[in-house]
Order: C-alpha cells, then sequence, then structure tokens
C-alpha cells in the first residue's frame, strides 16, 4: 500500500515538473505601441488581455514600452535573441520592424495586430472595423436630435478610414438623409496623441450642427469626448470600452477587442496549436462589438438596443453587407 503512495506521488510529480517544463517553453513578451499601455485604448485593451493571460496561467509577459521608432525593432530583437516567443506587436506602425526582426529570428513566433506582414513565423490579426463602426453609427443616427452626426479619426490612412466609412453607413441605414461630418487629425502618428486638437475639431463639428461625435484617434478622443461633454453632446469611444470616461456623454464605444488577440496568441502557443498566417476577427468573430453598461445604459433605450443588436444579427447573418474601404479605398456604398 505504501508502495503505492509512493508510486502515486512521483508519478504526480513527474506530471506537474512536464507541465512546468511545458510552461517554460512558452516565454511571452509584448511590445506595446508608443503611446504606453495605460493609454486607455487600443494600447490598454492589449494590456487587459496581457493581464488576463499571467492570471489564468501563472505565465508572466515580459512587456516593452518604447517611446521612439528606433526602439520598436531593438525591443522585437533583444526579445526574440533572449528566447521570448511569442512576442506580441502591437499596431500597423510596427510592421517594419516585425518583419525586420522575424527575418533576423525565424524561429521566434511573432503576432503582429493591425497589419499584415508576409513572413513563415508572423501571425497577422486584422479587423473588421466597418462591422463595428456600423452599430454605432447606427446608434448614433437613432440618438442624433439635429439629424448631423461627427467622425474624427486619427492619422489620415486607410485603416482609420474604415471606421469612418462604416460609421457613416451605419447612420444613413437608419437615417438616409443624415449628415455627416469627418476630419482627420493628421497625416502622421502624432494625430493619435492630440487632444487639443481633437477638441477642436469637435467644437467646429458642433458648431456645424453634430450632436453625436464618434472618435477613432487614439488619446486624441479625450479630446473630442471634452468637447462633447462641455457642449452637452454625446461623443463614441474606441478600441476599449471608454464608456467610463465621461459617464452621460459616452453614448457608446466600439470595442475592439485586441486584448483578446493577444491572450489567443499567447494561449495557442501555450498549448501547440499557434500558427502563422492572417486572422480576421469581425462581428462573428467577436472582434469587434458596441458596448453597454451601468456607463450608457440611461442613454440607450431598450428599443435602440434591440434595434441595434438586429443590427448586428443581420450583419453577422450575410443579410447587412458592410463595404470595406480598405478594399478600394473608397466608400461607395
Amino acid at each position: 500500500m505504501k508502495l503505492n503512495k509512493i508510486t502515486m506521488a512521483i508519478a504526480a510529480g513527474a506530471v506537474a515538473l512536464t507541465a512546468t517544463v511545458a510552461q517554460a517553453a512558452v516565454n511571452p513578451a509584448v511590445v506595446y505601441d508608443k503611446a504606453g499601455k495605460f493609454d486607455k485604448s487600443f494600447n490598454e485593451a492589449v494590456y487587459n488581455g496581457v493581464k488576463r493571460f499571467t492570471a489564468d496561467t501563472g505565465i508572466s509577459v515580459r512587456e516593452v514600452e518604447p517611446t521612439n521608432e528606433a526602439q520598436v525593432e531593438q525591443g522585437l530583437k533583444k526579445l526574440a535573441k533572449r528566447g521570448n516567443s511569442p512576442i506580441v506587436a502591437v499596431g500597423f506602425a510596427q510592421a517594419n520592424a516585425v518583419s525586420a526582426a522575424a527575418q533576423a529570428y525565424p524561429d521566434t513566433k511573432f503576432t503582429l495586430i493591425d497589419m499584415v506582414v508576409p513572413e513563415a513565423n508572423v501571425q497577422n490579426v486584422v479587423f473588421k472595423e466597418h462591422e463595428g463602426s456600423f452599430l454605432v453609427g447606427a446608434l448614433a443616427a437613432m440618438k442624433s436630435e439635429t439629424g448631423t452626426i461627427g467622425f474624427v479619426g486619427g492619422m489620415d490612412i486607410p485603416l482609420i478610414s474604415r471606421f469612418g466609412c462604416g460609421y457613416e453607413q451605419g447612420a444613413m441605414h437608419i437615417n438616409a438623409n443624415i449628415k455627416v461630418i469627418h476630419n482627420m487629425t493628421g497625416s502622421t502618428p502624432a494625430a493619435f496623441g492630440n487632444p487639443s486638437k481633437g477638441g477642436e475639431l469637435t467644437r467646429s463639428q458642433i458648431e456645424a450642427g453634430a450632436d453625436v461625435i464618434f472618435a477613432a484617434a487614439g488619446g486624441t478622443g479625450f479630446g473630442v469626448y471634452q468637447a462633447a461633454a462641455d457642449a452637452g453632446k454625446w461623443a463614441i469611444g474606441v478600441d476599449s470600452n471608454q464608456n467610463h470616461l465621461q459617464p452621460g456623454t459616452m453614448l457608446t464605444s466600439m470595442v475592439k477587442r485586441v486584448g483578446e488577440a493577444a491572450y489567443k496568441s499567447y494561449e495557442t502557443a501555450n498549448n501547440g496549436t499557434w500558427t502563422a498566417g492572417v486572422s480576421v476577427m469581425g462581428l462573428a468573430e467577436g472582434g469587434v462589438d458596441w458596448a453597454l453598461d451601468e456607463h450608457n445604459r440611461a442613454l440607450v433605450t431598450a428599443t435602440m438596443e434591440s434595434d441595434v443588436n438586429a443590427i448586428k444579427a443581420s450583419i453577422i447573418a450575410g443579410d447587412i453587407s458592410v463595404h470595406d474601404y480598405m478594399s478600394d479605398n473608397t466608400c461607395n456604398y
């Protein structure tokens, strides 16, 4: 009997050791965008996924927060040299750096969020932002009292135009005569960190009649939300659920689950199912959505909620087709 107990204990220890060794083989890391992991938007959504992975598995994730472009590639290569894998790279701006690092370290797994790099060891995760934006555009049109709504984008690139185009389509689905004012903040990455310019553009849109403004602009959005709050209008957040930032002002947020992309990269590497290639996350995959919680519940009627969710179901079923600006760089629909 004692021998059996000893044998069982040895076997249990062997299982535990095997599990430890398996976990040790996964050495995950993340390189955030220059905005930093506490930007209350895109990066913080990734950070939340990183935290959840560590909480669920006990496996720590090495984090790098670069402050300039040069540090991105340096950080990726340094992590790979140290044996970190998979390494999640946050944002389209890291594409060139990921390509260089992936070529230099072909045995390292890289996951790039928001852009595609055709390397054999890179997992590319992109999102159907136009689908989520369609939902919040529809809600904006339902809420608007003036028949005019606004969109403030960050950097003037096709990816951000995809948000604006989806938003306008959703609004026009509700009101074919609605007016949608579009502004981009700038032509460089600095456009994602200019809240004063965001506020200026929002005030201009409000003066032109807009009473709901959607910001797809990173940190610039904070200026949008503040200007909307000051004027007693409504705003729509992006990427993370930002409803809590200006309760009573935030009509909703277009949630982009980049944190889920990071989590799945680590999870699949940990269980041996990680694959390179391109993964596309839309409404059907749970990659994008609209946010309803205690912070905006009073702003969204039960009828609005039901109607938006019906539109969501129709998009998933293929009954509503949302034009993707990035398919041809036009917003004709």
